[in-house]
């Protein structure tokens, strides 16, 4: 590691020290009365004291005061948070400590998302949430298979929505902002002694800085909550949310970006035309026996209807070469349903407590292809009709799963928590016979036997101080296609392979909490040192996204080939307000590389042309030779950053409150610079970014319980330009070398604007 680490790890040990040191009374410590703090189900169980997990949680005033338009806009005060958001500001893909930050197709992204109990996980790797109906968002870093199951290599994001009645009576919600941005919502809610819900409408649109670039949005959603006893109740919670998204934004090359930012000239993307539909479904049951037992049960279901464009077609029917912006050569449907129940017990007791649990999921996925209209993939090469069916597949999967939680006092002070679960998942593949694009009939089973853990201990240095370590454990299992299906990418067939295993990541991790004054504020300090090492990386045997089935390569096929580290330190600050001002800070430092990859071909030239192993000095520096010809560039990328990481991400938020009803908010948010690529050659520059706002409420005379408020906010104030996000994977112009003209490139389009005004009632 370099230096900045070693002392940030020298700081963490001095800061350890200082706490152990500050405790006068320590033997008087006694651990509160020991609760279970883990649970698929619900996040109403935490107690920071005894929970040995870096964990965040940001609540509905922490969202409404910074008015956020997308999920992102909130995660960036966490430490340890490298999300991607897309061009369009919507859709975002959540990360946590650089974990598949090198992945950005439609690969699930290593992080557990949940919400109200229903993991929600879309076909192109993405998420869609409705920032205006949460209650609350809690970010829990660290290996968290043991309670989530797949995917949670490096952690979960917990989402509540909003219930109960605390959504009593009505609000009406206006913004509008830059580039055509408006937002409207409604909503009303109502409670009394056994009964309370809620119905709310929100519409969000905007046409995009981006060529091509509009989205909106239209939800319903809502909760009715019935108490049956004073000890139970039941809830239903509903989501339908109707959504469209044009291009991504990108460019190619750096040129383009600072000459064609918004992307006119380049003309079209690789996908387009997102139509999605979703819905989620919850029934939810909770029965507290007494003070120290409860049940937990939930129903669910989570469906998401996706159709896309995609693969820009090159030459039209009669073999012109055609860049027109609506020719694509493929209409995409993708369509799911997760469903599932869970169910939970707990009881706690003086010195230990105990939680079981039980998961059972069925979804289904069914993906098909069809040639949108008629195209070649060469000039003279034969033509496929419209409607042509290119890809055509299923698949069924089962999960059941047991997990549960003990926790006890194991001294005066200290407390010691260990998880377990088990999985067991079933899959049933069927893809259907596509004549010429290298597809096969496949009716193929097969299961998979997963164990997750956690083991962790808290010790209570004094009654404002804790500490904690953990060692925890999350797992992703191979996809349908990477086991089963050859999948085509020009010219060249990825196979598949049905003796993968799944992969696997190790989370270590020690912590600090302490509640102290920072400079006279009353303050919440946390700090955390981790690593993760990952296992049997799933990838293309040439190469990320190479696909390029070459003697050189010896064969392109999906192997466990891989393997990855990240390790860093995570510091955060919160404080209360004194004299008006109140203040927050993330800092991470972060180091993720490649521990093995030492197997990565760079392609050169035109992959549909045809392939030469060693291309001579005169054929290197001919333009017109790679226009129909590729080669390769082997590469081992073990010990190189992976890509999109920066080493350093530094937020700080401070809020003053100058008179009543009005406040004034400032962000600060950093990125050091990354690598956009594998081979760690092309550099994401990094960035500081300023962002202000403003606001403003009072209460409107005559109408008793009504109140009225207002606000504006800049992003990006001193008009920074900088890229959202930057992608190398090898000759995007077909010149035959790669360079930095040869990334894929979202330029941020600078200051934009927004205004608001509510009405509650």
């Amino acid at each position: 590691m370099d230096l900045p680490y070693k002392s940030l790890c020298a700081a963490f040990g001095s800061l350890l020290a200082c706490v152990s040191s500050a405790q006068a009374e320590r033997d008087d410590v006694v651990v509160d009365r020991i609760t279970v703090t883990g649970s698929a189900i619900e996040d109403r169980f935490r107690s920071p004291s005894t929970e040995p997990a870096s964990a965040v949680t940001i609540d509905a005033g922490q969202i409404e005061q910074q008015h956020a338009r997308n999920l992102i806009e909130v995660l960036r005060s966490v430490p340890g948070v490298t999300a991607d958001l897309q061009g369009d500001g919507e859709t975002i893909k959540i990360k946590l400590r650089g974990i598949e930050n090198q992945r950005f197709r439609g690969e699930k992204p290593g992080v557990a998302v949940v919400v109200d109990g229903v993991p929600v996980f879309e076909r192109t790797g993405k998420v869609n949430l409705d920032i205006d109906n949460i209650e609350s968002v809690r970010v829990l870093r660290g290996g968290a298979s043991y309670l989530y199951g797949e995917d949670a290599l490096a952690g979960a994001v917990i989402v509540t929505t909003r219930r109960g009645a605390g959504q009593k009576g009505l609000a009406l919600e206006t913004d509008h902002g830059s580039f055509g941005y408006h937002r409207s919502l409604a909503r009303a809610g109502f409670a009394s002694d056994r009964f309370s819900g809620h119905l709310q409408y929100s519409d969000r649109d905007q046409d995009g800085y981006y060529f091509l670039s509009r989205t909106w949005a239209k939800t319903w959603s809502g909760s009715l909550q019935y108490a049956l006893d004073a000890s139970s109740d039941l809830r239903l919670g509903f989501e339908r949310s109707e959504r469209f998204r044009d291009r991504e934004g990108a460019v190619t090359g750096e040129t383009a970006a600072r000459l064609d930012p918004t992307g006119r000239d380049e003309g079209r993307g690789y996908t387009r035309n997102f139509n999605v539909d979703l819905t989620r479904l919850n029934l939810s049951y909770s029965k507290d026996f007494d003070e120290r037992t409860n049940l937990l049960a939930v129903a669910y279901q989570y469906q998401d209807d996706t159709t896309f464009w995609s693969a820009p077609m090159r030459f039209d029917a009669a073999g012109r070469p055609t860049t027109n912006v609506n020719d694509y050569s493929t209409f995409n449907d993708y369509a799911q349903v997760q469903r599932g129940v869970k169910t939970e017990y707990r009881a706690s007791f003086e010195r230990f407590a105990l939680m079981g649990g039980i998961d059972l999921r069925r979804n289904r996925f069914e993906n098909q292809s069809a040639a949108l209209a008629a195209f070649r993939n060469t000039p003279f090469g034969p033509v496929t009709a419209t409607g042509t069916l290119l890809g055509d597949d299923r698949t069924n999967e089962d999960t059941r799963a047991v997990y549960g939680e003990a926790k006890f006092a194991i001294a005066q002070a200290t407390a010691a928590t260990l998880n377990l679960r088990r999985d067991l998942v079933g899959l049933e593949f069927d893809a259907q016979p596509v004549v010429g694009n290298g597809n096969r009939l496949v009716e193929q089973r097969r299961s998979f036997g997963v164990n997750s853990y956690r083991a962790g201990i808290t010790h209570a240095l004094d009654a404002s101080t804790s500490l904690f370590g953990a060692v925890s454990t999350g797992f992703r299992l191979p996809t349908p296609e990477q086991l089963y299906r050859g999948q085509t990418t020009t010219n060249a067939l990825v196979l598949g392979n049905p003796d993968l295993a799944p992969e696997k990541a190790t989370t270590f991790e020690a912590g600090v909490s302490k509640r102290a004054e920072w400079f006279g504020w009353p303050a919440r300090i946390g700090a955390s040192v981790f690593q993760i090492d990952r296992d049997d990386f799933i990838l293309d045997s040439n190469g990320e996204y190479a696909a390029l089935n070459t003697p050189i390569g010896g064969g392109s096929q999906f192997r466990n080939i891989g393997g990855a580290r990240s390790r860093g330190i995570e510091l955060g600050l919160n404080t209360e307000e004194r004299r008006g001002w109140s203040f927050g800070a993330a800092f991470t430092l972060l180091d993720a590389h490649f521990t093995r990859y030492d197997n990565f071909f760079l392609g050169l030239g035109n992959a549909n042309g045809r392939f030469v192993a060693n291309p001579t000095a005169a054929q290197r520096t001919d333009p017109a030779f790679w226009r129909s010809h590729y080669t390769v560039q082997p590469h081992d990328n073990t010990g190189n950053r992976v890509p999109r990481t920066p080493a350093r991400l530094f937020n700080v938020r401070a809020q003053y409150v100058p008179a009543p009803g009005w406040s004034i908010d400032g962000e600060v948010d950093h990125r050091s610079d990354s690598y956009a690529d594998e081979i760690n050659q092309e550099r994401l520059p990094g960035r500081t970014l300023l962002h202000l706002a403003t606001g403003y409420a009072t209460k409107v005379r005559g109408v008793p319980g009504a109140r009225l408020s207002f606000f504006a906010r800049i992003e990006n104030v001193l008009d920074k330009r900088y890229y959202v996000n930057s992608r190398g994977t090898g000759d995007s112009n077909f010149d035959g070398r790669y360079d930095r003209e040869d990334p894929s490139i979202v330029p941020d389009p600078g200051r934009t604007w927004r205004v608001g005004l509510s009405l509650r009632y």
